[in-house]
């Protein structure tokens, strides 16, 4: 995937993060709020949206966007589930959310330990 469509895919997930945010705290917030899914909501839209921002970072960063497909996979696993949870009220769905925390911290851990050893190689 080329870079500029690494950065329009990463404005169409922080646009949709945006949206759904809006629509759960205004179109939904009553029906959330009944079945005790509202906090399932803010915590999807939390997570959506701060690693759609790390996700227009990397998508700007020259070279191989590290972590980038890691972190788009959690968004759509984490947040996705979460959503569906929130939507339909079917508790199983919470159980495909930790694979979406773990395509996270995947994404997290390669940006860490490229760069930690791209920069010991620039201190030596």
């Amino acid at each position: 995937m080329s870079a500029s469509s690494r950065i329009r895919l990463a404005a169409l997930v922080l646009f949709l993060g945006i949206a759904l945010g809006a629509f759960g705290a205004h179109g939904l917030a009553d029906r959330l709020e009944e079945t005790g899914r509202l906090n399932n909501w803010e915590t999807a839209t939390h997570y959506h949206l701060l690693h759609g921002l790390a996700l227009f970072v990397l998508a700007m960063l020259p070279g191989r966007p590290l972590g980038y497909y890691w972190l788009l996979a959690g968004i759509i696993i984490f947040s996705g589930s979460l959503y569906a949870l929130a939507l339909t009220d079917i508790s199983r769905l919470g159980a495909i959310t930790p694979i979406g925390g773990i395509s996270f911290l995947v994404g997290w851990a390669r940006w860490i330990f490229h760069r930690s050893a791209a920069l010991a190689e620039t201190d030596s």
